[in-house]
């Protein structure tokens, strides 16, 4: 295929040897910009809506790629996570199916996509798309966590669409420790580590430089993995590059920071106002940007919808917020796990230089579960209504203001499905409804309440508990949620 440069010089020689050449390099310009676009998806891991500059202005973490990349499109303001940890949410958005169809807690003893499944990669794949993931799958595998490295891995990412995988089983916190690339373990986890504890008090449980005793590879370094998925996504571009390809890409890059363990790079050590995991998120932040100047670098930018997210909230602490006055949230409650919006909103931007238009946002209500439908429906060729539960965003990636793709979710929490109708938003019992902030559920006092009823519009911070006043929205809504659980096979 001839390169963008042999067009470029063949319409300066248009110049001098009549205007019939001219006509081709229109051609090659329409067929250019008609071209399907790549798909770039960036997934942090346990990242809040306030730990990023656009999203929150007093955020004790710079994260100008990030910030930028916020300039360059469209902000959402009401996105969120298909589940408030990381399991529940990477199932929604690779498969486009709501998590609680799924036993999402049994990853470790099996796979949790089927082989005949329809996900995010053999949609795209099927379009014509190259498939790529660098990162973590947390999925599950056929035969569960005793893994055998001297057989192929089977139901991983190789298995469920992606032509091209790199990373990691499970968080940087969860034994074993190993890379695999494809369905081959790189090194077995023949060797072990004793874990790594935090300092003292409550910092020694999820927080700081924490991860499990358990099985590893020899030679690998839990500081060692961002960088590695960097340089393995920027690889795998020019690889592609160099292929001169006509098929687009999609590449699904999965990180495993700011999660535990918090190991930030020397260099960008007590360079935020939050601690090692504010350091930590600033390693995110330049790790988007080496991702996103490859690009540029390799003339990729122009016909590549870029999307940034996280998998779910923070964890982040109230100790933690008054400790370096940072809202890892934003103004929002809970963080990680938990059914209040701190626990599944989420930052979620997306780029693409001529169709999304630049610096803005918008406020459509959307989840994870719509990414398959979204990405299938700019490649102009729409999913079945019947294989996903999601929505497609591609009006609204194309701010026609008269769209509006769904008007409720489903959001799981690890003890609580919630529901959304418009501003509205359903808890069906007390407390957090997460595994971190206490109290995660209990029983009402007499007189309270049977669960919780907010108006997000006039109470984002979920402060007013409207259960008792508006009985109306309550039937209405447990109506959804009801309906919502008849999905579940």
């Amino acid at each position: 295929m001839p390169s963008a440069s042999f067009y470029r010089h063949l319409c300066i020689l248009a110049l001098f040897f009549g205007l019939s050449l001219l006509t081709a390099c229109a051609t090659e310009e329409t067929s250019s910009s008609d071209k399907d676009p790549n798909i770039l998806f960036i997934l942090a891991d346990d990242m809040g809506y306030g730990d990023v500059g656009a999203y929150n202005p007093d955020a004790k973490i710079p994260t100008p790629n990030i910030d930028r990349l916020s300039e360059q499109g469209m902000r959402f303001t009401d996105a969120h996570a298909s589940g408030a940890v990381c399991i529940p949410a990477r199932y929604g958005l690779v498969t486009g199916r709501h998590p609680h169809r799924e036993e999402t807690s049994e990853w470790r003893e099996r796979a949790l996509t089927g082989s005949s499944q329809t996900t995010i990669a053999t949609s795209l794949r099927d379009r014509g798309y190259q498939t790529y993931m660098v990162g973590k799958w947390h999925l599950g595998f056929e035969g569960g966590t005793d893994y055998d490295c001297s057989d192929p891995l089977q139901g991983g990412p190789a298995d469920r669409g992606f032509t091209h995988y790199f990373g990691i089983p499970a968080s940087l916190d969860q034994p074993p420790y190993f890379y695999i690339r494809n369905n081959r373990c790189v090194s077995a986890p023949t060797d072990t580590t004793t874990g790594n504890q935090s300092e003292a008090g409550y910092w020694t449980d999820i927080q700081g430089p924490f991860w499990r005793a358990g099985d590893k590879a020899p030679g690998f370094e839990h500081e060692e993995v961002l960088p590695r998925f960097a340089q393995e996504t920027v690889s795998y571009l020019e690889s592609y590059k160099e292929d001169q390809t006509d098929q687009p890409f999609f590449m699904y890059m999965a990180l495993a920071a700011p999660h535990t363990p918090w190991l930030p790079d020397d260099s960008l050590q007590g360079k935020t106002g939050a601690g090692s995991y504010g350091d930590f998120v600033r390693q995110v932040d330049v790790t988007v940007g080496r991702v996103l100047k490859a690009l540029d670098r390799l003339g990729m930018r122009e016909n590549t919808l870029v999307v940034f997210s996280s998998d779910n909230g923070p964890v982040w602490y109230g100790e933690d917020e008054e400790r370096f006055g940072h809202q890892a949230t934003g103004q929002y409650r809970g963080m990680k796990s938990d059914a209040w919006e701190g626990g599944h909103r989420v930052p979620f931007i997306a780029r693409w230089p001529g169709q999304i238009p630049a610096g803005t946002t918008n406020e459509q209500l959307l989840t994870f579960t719509d990414m398959p439908a979204t990405f299938a429906d700019i490649s102009g060729k729409p999913l079945p209504s019947d294989s996903t539960d999601g929505r497609s965003l591609r009006p609204i990636f194309m701010a026609d203001r008269d769209s509006v793709a769904r008007n409720g979710a489903v959001i799981q929490s690890t003890y609580y499905l919630a529901v959304r109708d418009g501003p509205w938003k359903l808890i069906p019992g007390l407390g957090s409804g997460g595994f971190i902030t206490e109290p995660n559920t209990r029983e009402p006092e007499p007189g309270e309440p049977e669960g919780q009823l907010y108006h997000l519009g006039r109470d984002p911070g979920e402060q007013n508990n409207l259960y008792s006043e508006r009985p109306e929205v309550v039937e209405r809504l447990r109506d959804q949620l009801r309906r919502y659980r008849k999905q579940q096979p």
